[in-house]
């Protein structure tokens, strides 16, 4: 997933661009707000981390610009002020979050991949990585177009996955999340996703679901020979 970060300030856009790439986003930095509205404008992003304080033009001008041209990808402002009337102001003109200076990265990756998942929900309920989509109003999961026969209990075990790419999924948050209060075997997860990673991945050469020894699985189109980033944060 691509992010754009506009930031004026270098150190914090280093630690910003740092942590994302750990987490698997592809970012693009901009210095201003006119290079980071050009590149907004110019190109699909699956989110946007705004500073209002940059040089050329604010973050508030940014976000109305790109609301005014009905660009709807989820928009994250970044600030030093952090008065109630600047939050207000911001969720007004179009940000979809609002996170004050200084903060703890790992909130900053939980807005933005929260800010995400709602996109995907209200774009029409559908997910999309690489060749792999997800009907969430359908229930139903394709790859290469072509409809999966998977059961309930694997496209629920899919969803979890996709809604959290790129991030390792514990087996104990994987039971929560589909089995919830059900009783559930020790073994009765990886059985399920033996059997999802086979209609998912059987006959691609990129491989979509992964184990991560010791912990859970992450989904990510990875080509067989790739190794994970230890980095992953667990969710």
């Amino acid at each position: 997933m691509r992010v754009l970060l506009i930031e004026d300030q270098p150190d914090i856009a280093e630690f910003i661009q740092r942590g994302l790439e750990e987490a698997k986003f592809v970012v693009t930095l901009a210095a201003s707000g006119d290079d980071g509205l050009a590149l907004a404008l110019e190109e699909n992003w699956s989110a946007i981390i705004l500073d209002i304080m940059l040089p050329d033009r604010d973050g508030w001008s940014v976000c109305t610009e790109l609301r005014d041209h009905r660009v709807t990808t989820p928009i994250i402002m970044l600030t030093a002020r952090d008065s109630v009337k600047d939050r207000i102001k911001g969720l007004e003109l179009g940000a979809d979050d609002y996170l004050p200076k200084p903060f703890d990265f790992g909130e900053l990756l939980a807005r933005v991949q929260a800010a995400i998942r709602r996109h995907s929900l209200h774009r029409g309920r559908r997910i999309r990585i690489e060749d792999l989509e997800l009907d969430m109003k359908a229930e139903a999961a394709y790859r290469t177009g072509v409809r999966l026969d998977i059961t309930h209990r694997e496209y629920a075990l899919l969803e979890a996955l996709m809604l959290r790419e790129g991030n390792v999924v514990t087996r104990e948050a994987l039971q929560d999340i589909v089995w919830k209060d059900e009783p559930c075997f020790s073994n009765t997860i990886d059985v399920h996703i033996k059997n999802l990673r086979k209609k998912v991945d059987a006959l691609h050469d990129i491989k979509m679901i992964h184990s991560v020894y010791g912990l859970g699985y992450i989904l990510e189109p990875r080509h067989e020979h790739s190794s994970l980033n230890r980095t992953q944060i667990p969710c």
